[in-house]
């Protein structure tokens, strides 16, 4: 009977046992950093894995190291001409491995963190820069307004244990009024462009018809000056002809006498004028 009483008495102390070894282990997922505590005084730091930890005297605190991002919608800002804005903005972070030890420290969890670090600072750095930018340059260079806010963030905060990975301003919501003539601006500047278009369009068709205009009328010339050589050629060949002529009929009398036998036909003439001469060849 008292064996009994002993066995069940110990079924208690087993699973108290076997309760606080199964709390000596613990794992710890890729992406995260354990910060083990022993009577809440950070101890160590444990990576990813199976890890081990003394029971009932240390506890761990998991904290991500994973990039993270937290988005801040309707913050108000004036541009650098009075316009007010509602500006949506998100920031990318992440707590660097190996600080999470110092993270705790300092905040105590990331949320924490968050809190008491960026969700003030980012909101102070957006106004300071948005001020610096008229509405137009806001919206004309998004990307230069995203620079400059993320640099001085990262400057806001330098020396705290996180890391400001990129800085996005998706949206810029200016008045009704303003977006208005916003609108009416970018159309006039399009229309303007269309009209600077059309102009060059006419231009560039003018110079093409000056060419045309050139090449024909260098066509026509040429076509002169060619038909002016043709007809000056002519002449001067008929010139010499004429001058080779006359030369021969000078250096040959008998030249004149041979043409016409040449192209006598052989008859008389059928009528005579009187006192007139008969045509006749001598023939020696």
């Amino acid at each position: 009977m008292m064996s009994q009483l002993r066995r069940f008495a110990a079924i208690p102390l087993i699973l108290a046992v076997l309760l606080i070894l199964s709390g000596s282990w613990y794992t710890v997922d890729q992406g995260e950093e354990g910060v083990v505590l022993r009577f809440g005084e950070t101890v160590r730091v444990a990576s990813h894995g199976l890890n081990f930890k003394v029971p009932l005297m240390e506890s761990v605190v998991k904290i991500s190291t994973r990039s993270d991002s937290r988005v801040y919608d309707g913050v108000e800002s004036y541009s650098q001409d009075q316009q007010p804005a509602e500006i949506r903005i998100s920031v990318t972070y992440q707590v660097p491995p190996g600080e999470t030890a110092a993270l705790y420290a300092k905040f105590g969890s990331t949320e924490a963190m968050m809190s008491r670090l960026l969700d003030r600072k980012l909101p102070q750095v957006l106004k300071i820069v948005f001020g610096r930018f008229s509405a137009a340059t806001a919206i004309a260079d998004r990307g230069r307004l995203n620079l400059e806010v993320y640099q001085a963030l990262i400057a806001g905060i330098e020396d705290q244990p996180v890391l400001v990975e990129g800085v996005q301003v998706e949206d810029i919501k200016f008045s009704p009024a303003y977006e208005h003539s916003i609108e009416e601006r970018m159309l006039a500047e399009v229309e303007v462009q269309k009209l600077r278009q059309n102009a060059e369009r006419e231009k560039v068709q003018a110079q093409i018809t000056v060419t045309k205009a050139t090449a024909n009328a260098d066509a026509v010339r040429a076509a002169a000056e060619a038909e002016a050589d043709a007809i000056r050629l002519r002449g001067e060949a008929e010139a010499a002809a004429i001058s080779a002529r006359g030369a021969a009929i000078r250096d040959n009398p008998g030249l004149i006498d041979l043409t016409k036998a040449e192209r006598w036909n052989g008859q008389l003439p059928t009528t005579m004028v009187p006192n007139g001469t008969v045509p006749f060849i001598g023939v020696q």
